[in-house]
C-alpha cells in the first residue's frame, strides 16, 4: 500500500509540475500539405509555448517532415519515432488520430492517458471492427474540432468524453494589397472533381476562356495563402469535410466562395437550426454561394464572373463574408487549447488519485513501448 501511495504521489507531482510527456501520432504525408496534420502541429507548438513537453510521434525514422510546407517553426518542434525506445508512464499522454484504430488496439495496455484526436468524422469507422468502441481500447477521451462532430461522436460512443478545440486560420491569410486577378482558386478532395469543373466551364462558357483556374494542391501554406489572395473567386468541393478550412481561408482573404454544401454542415456555415416536427431545418449563412448540386458549379462561376466584371458583386454576399471573418484566430485557438488540456490534466490527476485510493498498482507502472510499437 505504501509503495502504491508513493508512486501515485510521484505521478501527481509530475502532473502538477509539467514534468510529463505528450505524444501526438501523425501520418507521414510524404511532404504533402494536409490540413489535419497542420492542426496537430499547431497544438504541439502551442503546448510547448505553454511550457509542456509535447512531441510529434511518427511511425519510423524515415519520416519526411513538414519543413517544405509548414516551415522550420514547426519542423523544429520535438519529434520522436514510434520505433525508438520510448518510455511511457501514468503521467504521460498519447494522442492517436481517429483513423488509426489498429494503433489504439496495440496501445490499449499502456499505462499512460490515451486520447483520440478526431478531425474527420468520415474516418472514425474506417478501420474499427464492427461493434468495437474506442473505449474498449481504454481511449475514453477525444479532442475534436466542432460541436457537430462532437455530437456525432457521442452518438457512436455515448460513454466517451468529448473536448472541442476549433481550428485556427493563420494571420497570413489576408487580403492582397493589389487588385484581384481573373483567377479562380479551386480546392477539391478528389482531383478529378476539379478537372471536371474546369472542363465543363470552358465547354459551356467559351466566352470566359481568359479566366484562369489555379489548383492550390501541393503548395506550402504561405504560397497557398498568397495564391488564394490574388484570386477573384474560390471554389470548394469536399463532401466529407469535418470542418472545412479552405472557405474560411478565402473569407479572411476577401475572396468570395462558391462551394458544395458538405454532408456535415459546418457551424460557420449555419445561420441557425430549428426543429420542425421530426426534421431539423438549418438556414445557411450568406457568407458564400452554396449549392447542393455539383453540376451547377460551372454556371455559378460564370454568373459570378459576370457580376465581378461589372463591379456588381452582391453587397449582402460581401457583408456575409465580412461578418464571418475573425472567428477562428490563432489567439482564440491558443486559449481553447490551454483550457482543454488543463481539463485533461486535471481529470487525469483525479483518475490517478482514484487508482491510488483503490490500491491499483498495475496502471501506474512505467512501461517500455518499444515492443508495442514494433508489433505494429
Amino acid at each position: 500500500m505504501e509503495q502504491i501511495q508513493q508512486k501515485g504521489e510521484e505521478v501527481l507531482s509530475k502532473l502538477d509540475n509539467k514534468d510529463f510527456n505528450m505524444y501526438f501520432f501523425v501520418l507521414d504525408t510524404k511532404g504533402n500539405p494536409v490540413a489535419g496534420v497542420a492542426n496537430i502541429y499547431e497544438h504541439v507548438k502551442v503546448l510547448n509555448e505553454l511550457g509542456y513537453k509535447a512531441h510529434i510521434m511518427h511511425e519510423n525514422d524515415e519520416y519526411h517532415g513538414v519543413a517544405n510546407w509548414l516551415g522550420s517553426e514547426y519542423a523544429d518542434l520535438p519529434h520522436v519515432s514510434a520505433t525508438s525506445n520510448v518510455n511511457m508512464s501514468a503521467e504521460d499522454f498519447l494522442f492517436i488520430p481517429e483513423i488509426f484504430s489498429n494503433i489504439m488496439h496495440d496501445t490499449r495496455e499502456l499505462p499512460c492517458k490515451k486520447v483520440v484526436f478526431s478531425q474527420s468524422y468520415h474516418y472514425i469507422l474506417e478501420l474499427l471492427n464492427i461493434g468495437t468502441k474506442w473505449t474498449d481500447y481504454s481511449y475514453n477521451d477525444v479532442i475534436t474540432t466542432s460541436n457537430r462532430q462532437s455530437e456525432y461522436i457521442k452518438k457512436l460512443f455515448p460513454a466517451i468524453n468529448t473536448h472541442v478545440v476549433p481550428i485556427s486560420i493563420p494571420s497570413y491569410f489576408k487580403p492582397n494589397d493589389l487588385p484581384q486577378k481573373p483567377i479562380v482558386s479551386i480546392v477539391t478532395r478528389e482531383q478529378t472533381d476539379a478537372i471536371k469543373i474546369v472542363k465543363s466551364f470552358y465547354l459551356q462558357y467559351p466566352l470566359y476562356k481568359w479566366v484562369t483556374f489555379k489548383e492550390l494542391r501541393g503548395l506550402s501554406r504561405k504560397d497557398f495563402a498568397r495564391g488564394l489572395s490574388e484570386s477573384c473567386l474560390a471554389v470548394w468541393v469536399d463532401d466529407v469535410a469535418g470542418f472545412g478550412t479552405f472557405p474560411l481561408e478565402a473569407m479572411e482573404s476577401n475572396v468570395p466562395m462558391i462551394g458544395k454544401i458538405p454532408n456535415m454542415i459546418p457551424e460557420w456555415m449555419q445561420e441557425d437550426a430549428k426543429q420542425e416536427g421530426e426534421n431539423t431545418v438549418i438556414n445557411i449563412k450568406n457568407n458564400g454561394v452554396w449549392t447542393t448540386d455539383f453540376l451547377n458549379i460551372p454556371e455559378l462561376i460564370a454568373t459570378y464572373m459576370k457580376v465581378w466584371l461589372e463591379d456588381k458583386v452582391p453587397q449582402d454576399l460581401l457583408e456575409g463574408i465580412e461578418n464571418s471573418k475573425g472567428q477562428y484566430t490563432e489567439e482564440s485557438q491558443k486559449t481553447e487549447i490551454q483550457s482543454t488540456y488543463e481539463t485533461l490534466f486535471s481529470n487525469r490527476k483525479a483518475e490517478i488519485q482514484a487508482m491510488v485510493d483503490n490500491q491499483n498498482p498495475v496502471n501506474i507502472e512505467i512501461t517500455n513501448t518499444k515492443e508495442e510499437t514494433e508489433s505494429k
